[in-house]
């Protein structure tokens, strides 16, 4: 991706959106101190610049029937370009699998992984996960509670 010049407006409108995704033109354009049509040419520059990925509602998992989240170290039996993509494809086909990292060092992927239940997680585990191709061995840590979630980057305004 092109690196993009951002003045202070542009970081203004991308923290405001950040921080809510619904908030009208109008409103954000008052926040960054410009009119509503300059401002809607801006977000449209800031989506097309590949800056804005979408759009999204932030749901409650539990209020969903979904009680666990487990956090799984999974090391592959090789690491090969086609067999991370490979992996990368199929993970992508498990709903189950809310985020996936690939890491340097001993665990080759960091999965977030939620679940009904511990029992729904261990279905998950033995069924599609360990029996994946390629997967060598996955260490599951049961998320306790979430002390902080703060979605995309922190963006500084001057």
């Amino acid at each position: 991706m092109r690196q993009v010049k951002l003045d202070k407006i542009d970081r203004r409108i991308l923290r405001d959106l950040q921080d809510d995704g619904r908030m009208t033109n109008v409103e954000l354009a008052r926040r960054a101190g410009i009119s509503a049509p300059p401002c809607l040419r801006r977000v449209r520059a800031l989506e097309e610049a590949g800056l804005i990925r979408g759009y999204h509602a932030e749901v409650n998992a539990e209020a969903l029937g979904y009680g666990v989240t487990v956090f799984a170290h999974v090391g592959l039996a090789s690491q090969a370009e086609p067999d991370l993509k490979a992996f990368e494809a199929l993970i992508a086909t498990w709903p189950e699998v809310r985020e996936a990292n690939m890491l340097a060092g001993e665990t080759d992927f960091l999965l977030k992984i939620v679940a009904e239940d511990w029992d729904s997680y261990q279905r998950f585990l033995t069924t599609k996960l360990t029996a994946a191709p390629n997967v060598n061995h996955v260490k599951s840590s049961l998320a306790i509670r979430s002390s902080k979630y703060a979605a995309g980057v922190p963006i500084v305004v001057d």
